[in-house]
């Protein structure tokens, strides 16, 4: 077969046919013979290597090409019945059970010959019994007769083509080995055949000869039609009589027939007419199920637009007294369920251009606007009544020798009676928060300010401290070194206590405000953070007045900023009063900002949330306040330290390095492990300013300069010795001051020697120059470099050594104004003169080898008696 893997066991033309043989002999349309090729096919699977046999049908197109037209499966063939009504016997019919219409019958197929249909119908049991393993159920034929024509028709001759009866595939050409049927052998048992041929035996010799058995026959068959026909003959009037009865049963046939065509039309006309009547009672019944589910859709939008007149009287013209509240958030609640129920997802889209729906949303839209209008106005001025009464009352606030806590409990739980007011304003028209959080802001900042103003002027007036001068390192001497011992923590004090009091306050007023005006940000401070003080009363649970508190923790960018806009209105101006604080502490004693600084670096590092993001920026404007001021005062002291500069002469250690060193004591005391970058940079400042001064005062007189450091760098170490052992800023510049010190004296030391014993030392530099270019042994016979310039050098520095020694200690005592100083440089001062002459020494040892001076041993000797 082309185009599939089946191969063909036979093919044969056939004639399809349908239905019964009429008793006209004619054939009706629908009954007419087509010509047909059946083929029978088989398939080995590859996958399960099982065969597989098909009966496949096909047709002559019009251009006489045959194309396949059905296929059946051979293992649903379940019946194979050979029509009694076809008198040639040819015309056979095959039952499949799997066919989807049981009630149509099958086609029947009409063969041109008994030896086609007995070959045919032997295949198709072949194939049953070899390939699907049982026989298909056999009516009309006899088993015996098909067992005894395949065993006369087992040789099968390839048929010629018939060129009239149309074209024949190729395939209808048998091959000899593929037709030996052995039908005798699977139709009929061995036992069976060799019965019926002992029967057949048994029978033909009682007969005898088959020809005069034949004469016989006929002579029989002559005498039994001469019968029959002598006896129709005789049964004349019965047949005219039975005639005569056919025709009228013919006549009242015919009748009935024109009668039952008649009736056919009326029952046809029937049909249409209960087709239609059931298609209208179909369309009445479907408009009716419709009607109903829209009266019910209806009752339903009916409802949903019906305002209650409760509710109505309520938005529009209700009181907002705290009795009235719980009507007023029902009313709330509804109009805000009324408005969602008509927006699309909730409102059927079919719906939302229907004029009731947009008229009902129209006037929902305007109780809405209603309804914000008179709350807003009434929140305005409940806000301003709130506050103005609190200020009326002088007893609430600070008075003269009365500190008095702000305490806003009761305000906030008025304002929180109108909580869930807000909420509801915020769904309804998010637009209408901004007028009432500037109202708010507004009315409570006054509060506030007053609150802190008053505070503020009662703490500094309730103060009892001593003021000490700015003036620490100026030259002057005096009464001040007492005054700057003054306790003064009273002022630090007062300045914790102020923010102890008011930052809680602010960031309990910010979390509250960011609540109660429904911003979406988080507004808690970290529980037991030192923003929170000892007492956290002022938190009043409003996380409570929202039940889905998850779009609380949400962090809106824009939510934000509006947020911290707002609390810019709210706070804005109450740092003036912390400003205050901070420079009346500053006027007492400077010092203190160190303190107070220590005190907001505490505060700030405790501010985390975000609603209490405008009091971590005052609290980092009160810490640049504190900077500046001490700041001021560093560049004051500085200024002070510079002024030493200007004096025409000034010898011995000079004023301000002892009084640094009260001062850093003082610092450190300030500090109390707080951050140390404050301080630090202030000890950079002033020991550059010092150092620099120092060297400029040095300058002026090159003669005294070295004097000077060392007196001064000395007195620095001293003084600093045990800061610089704790503060490693100090630590730093006293490293620095030591490696001047010894400069300075290394310096001034030098000087002293090269007064005293100059030509001695200054040969020797000669002679260590002139080694660089020619040889020790050259060197005796230069000018100036020979043994008796060597003597004369020797004699002129070394006779009367002594005294020498004694005029260079007097030179070394006699600039120098703290004695303490002068053991250790006069040490050092004859550690480096024998250093010197033991160079000198080795120097004559090896360029004058015969020359004789003192030696360093006696040398040392000397210096020691000194």
């Amino acid at each position: 077969m082309e185009g599939t893997k089946q191969k063909v066991v036979l093919s044969i033309r056939v004639a399809k046919s349908r239905g019964i043989w009429g008793k006209s002999g004619k054939i009706g349309k629908g009954q007419m013979a087509k010509p047909r090729v059946l083929a029978i096919s088989t398939q080995l699977e590859d996958k399960s290597q099982q065969t597989k046999a098909f009966l496949n049908v096909l047709k002559y197109s019009n251009g006489g090409v045959l194309e396949p037209a059905k296929l059946y499966k051979l293992k649903h063939l379940s019946k194979v019945e050979v029509l009694t009504n076809d008198p040639s016997g040819c015309t056979f019919m095959l039952g499949f059970d799997n066919l989807r219409s049981q009630s149509v019958a099958p086609p029947q197929w009409t063969m041109r010959n008994i030896d086609d249909r007995n070959r045919l119908l032997l295949c198709i049991l072949n194939m049953c019994k070899d390939v699907l393993g049982h026989l298909p159920k056999v009516v009309g034929i006899d088993v015996v007769e098909m067992a005894l024509w395949a065993k006369e028709n087992t040789p099968v001759v390839s048929k010629k083509r018939n060129i009239q009866d149309g074209p024949v595939p190729a395939a209808e050409v048998i091959a000899e080995s593929d037709m030996k049927v052995t039908v005798e052998k699977e139709l009929v048992s061995q036992a069976e055949e060799e019965d019926m041929e002992a029967l057949l035996g048994v029978y033909v010799m009682g007969i005898g000869e088959a020809e005069a058995f034949s004469e016989r026959l006929k002579r029989e068959l002559h005498a039994l039609e001469a019968a029959n026909v002598h006896a129709i003959l005789e049964s004349e009037p019965l047949v005219d009589e039975v005639l005569q009865g056919l025709e009228a049963a013919t006549v009242a046939v015919d009748d009935m027939d024109e009668w039952l065509g008649i009736f056919n039309i009326k029952l046809r006309h029937m049909r249409e007419d209960i087709e239609s009547i059931e298609t209208r009672n179909n369309q009445l019944e479907m408009q009716s199920v419709n009607n109903k589910t829209l009266i019910e859709e209806l009752d339903k939008l009916l409802e949903r637009l019906r305002i209650p007149s409760e509710y109505a009287a309520c938005l529009t013209g209700g009181s907002f007294d705290e009795a009235r509240m719980l009507q007023n958030i029902e009313a709330c609640e509804w109009l805000t369920g009324a408005l969602r129920g008509l927006e699309s997802p909730n409102l059927d889209p079919s719906f939302a251009n229907i004029r009731a729906v947009r008229e009902k949303r129209t006037e929902l839209d305007k109780l809405k606007t209603t309804f914000v209008r008179r709350a807003s106005e009434f929140l305005r001025n409940y806000f301003a009544s709130l506050v103005d009464f609190m200020i009326s009352d002088k007893s609430y606030f600070s008075q003269r020798g009365q500190l008095k806590r702000p305490d806003h409990a009761d305000l906030r739980f008025k304002c929180r009676t109108y909580a869930r007011l807000l909420q509801h304003l915020k769904s309804l028209d998010n637009n209408c928060l901004g007028p009432l959080r500037k109202a708010y802001c507004s009315s409570l900042n006054l509060l506030l300010r007053r609150e802190a103003r008053e505070f503020a002027n009662e703490l500094r007036a309730s103060t009892k401290a001593s003021r000490n001068p700015t003036v620490w390192l100026e030259g002057s001497g005096g009464s001040n070194q007492n005054v700057n011992n003054a306790d003064t923590s009273t002022v630090s004090d007062a300045y914790a206590k102020m923010l102890t009091i008011f930052i809680p306050l602010l960031v309990d007023e910010s979390s509250f405000f960011s609540h109660f005006m429904c911003f979406g940000v988080s507004a808690l401070a970290p529980p037991g953070s030192p923003a929170n003080g000892d007492n956290n009363d002022d938190d009043l649970g409003i996380m409570d007045i929202d039940d889905n508190d998850a779009s609380t923790n949400t962090k809106n960018t824009s939510e934000l900023e509006a947020l911290n806009e707002s609390l810019r209105d709210l706070l804005d101006g109450i740092q003036e009063d912390f400003y205050a604080v901070v420079d009346w502490a500053y006027k007492i004693d400077p010092l203190r900002c160190i303190s107070m600084h220590g005190i907001t670096e505490k505060y700030i590092s405790g501010q985390k949330a975000d609603a209490a993001g405008y009091v971590r920026l005052l609290l980092d404007k009160l810490e640049e306040r504190i900077t500046a001021q001490f700041t001021r005062f560093v560049d004051e002291a500085c200024h002070q330290i510079e002024r030493n500069e200007r004096n025409v002469r000034q010898m011995g250690v000079l004023s301000y390095i002892p009084r640094f060193a009260t001062l850093a004591t003082r610092m450190e005391q300030y500090i109390q492990g707080q951050s140390r970058d404050l301080v630090d940079q202030a000890y950079i400042k002033f020991i550059g300013v010092m150092f620099a001064t120092l060297d400029k005062i040095a300058q002026t007189d090159p003669k005294y300069a070295d004097i000077i450091l060392l007196e001064n760098y000395a007195a620095f170490q001293n003084s600093l010795y045990d800061l610089a052992n704790v503060v490693p800023t100090l630590a730093k510049f006293y490293h620095q001051a030591s490696e001047s010190y010894e400069q300075a004296c290394t310096r001034h030391i030098s000087m002293i020697i090269y007064y005293q014993f100059e030509r001695l030392f200054q040969f020797a530099r000669r002679i260590e120059d002139l080694m660089y270019t020619i040889t020790p042994e050259e060197i005796p016979f230069q000018l100036g470099l020979s043994k008796m310039d060597l003597r004369k050098v020797v004699k002129s520095s070394l006779s009367g050594v002594d005294k020498h020694i004694g005029a260079m200690y007097k030179k070394l005592q006699k600039n120098l104004t703290s004695e303490e100083l002068l053991p250790s440089l006069w040490d050092k001062c004859k550690k480096e003169f024998l250093d010197k002459y033991d160079s000198f020494a080795q120097l004559v040892a090896k360029i004058y080898p015969s020359e004789t001076i003192p030696s360093v041993t006696e040398m040392r000797d000397i210096l020691a008696s000194m």
